[in-house]
């Protein structure tokens, strides 16, 4: 992943040009990295024609001594490897930087669901308890305790508000 900055100086094009073809959709890869800003990825930017220029050495536009051109010419590609490797490496840590930040984003938003979650309960717990507290204050005195206790819990292995057949007649399991 090339910076639009970086992008543009290893294709030879200006940032204007990139930043272009990015709005454009010809880039559909490239993200935006809060520190870093739009990210290239090098791939998205040969599909969209662009041809990348390994950087050259510093004495690249020297004059070869006699004798040594195919010697230079070695050392040149020598530290285009090098680029292009130094390159690689860049792009995939950006890329793993980018996949921690997405599963550390992902870790949060799944946090703040459960959290969400957990209060809703609560408070439907608490609304179900206001609810047949209400019902037993409706109710007449005998027959009060044959609603239950004021929150559902499981009994004798079935669940809260499963119902069983009893004797014809389909009745709830509350834990007294």
């Amino acid at each position: 992943m090339l910076t639009q900055r970086e992008a543009a100086a290893a294709c030879g094009v200006s940032r204007s040009t990139i930043r272009r073809r990015r709005e454009a959709g010809d880039l559909p890869g490239a993200v935006s990295d809060e520190t870093r800003g739009w990210l290239i990825p090098v791939d998205d930017l040969l599909a969209a024609g662009f041809r990348l220029n390994a950087p050259a050495g510093p004495d690249a536009t020297a004059a070869s001594p006699a004798g040594t051109g195919g010697q230079r010419q070695e050392q040149q590609h020598g530290l285009g490897d090098v680029a292009a490797l130094r390159a690689e490496l860049e792009r995939v840590r950006q890329e793993h930087a980018l996949t921690v930040a997405e599963a550390e984003h992902g870790r949060s938003l799944a946090e703040a669901e459960v959290r969400h979650l957990q209060a809703e309960l609560a408070a439907r717990v608490e609304h179900i308890a206001d609810l047949q507290q209400t019902v037993r204050a409706l109710m007449p005195a005998p027959q009060r305790t044959e609603l239950g206790p004021s929150v559902p819990e499981q009994v004798h292995g079935h669940p809260a508000g499963e119902s069983e057949v009893v004797g014809g007649e389909r009745s709830r399991w509350w834990r007294p």
